[in-house]
């Protein structure tokens, strides 16, 4: 298996950072724009796509800051993470993404986030 490279992605949401983060770390919030449908088992979430079903583990997250999880089929260190940026002068509002993904893959993996994080914003109402 090649190494994945980690990427960073980062996108300004007109919205708050506390619902945001209801977006980024409920069942019901993620089932909104990131997948099909998310049902959670404590620290275990299934993300459900086409009827295909991925299990992910909240590893660790601070309220109306960020999410981070791993996928349970990963044979290494890699993770996924949604943190909220507030702006300290002009407070405006950014979630940034950290991932990883083989090199082969990796324009995909971006485009995938801008869509779903397009998603995010209609259900926000943001621009």
């Amino acid at each position: 298996m090649d190494d994945k490279i980690k990427f960073e992605l980062e996108f300004v949401i007109q919205s708050s950072p506390q619902l945001l983060y209801q977006y980024l770390s409920t069942p019901s919030g993620l089932s909104e724009w990131f997948a099909d449908n998310v049902n959670s088992r404590g620290e275990m979430f299934s993300f459900i796509w086409d009827g295909s079903e991925e299990e992910a583990k909240l590893i660790k997250r601070k309220s109306d800051e960020f999410v981070k999880f791993s996928w349970e089929d990963n044979e290494d260190d890699s993770f996924f993470e949604m943190k909220i940026i507030v702006d300290e002068i002009t407070q405006d509002v950014s979630l940034f993404i950290t991932d990883f993904a083989e090199e082969d893959e990796l324009e995909e993996s971006k485009m995938l986030w801008e869509n779903q994080v397009s998603s995010l914003k209609q259900v926000l109402g943001s621009k």
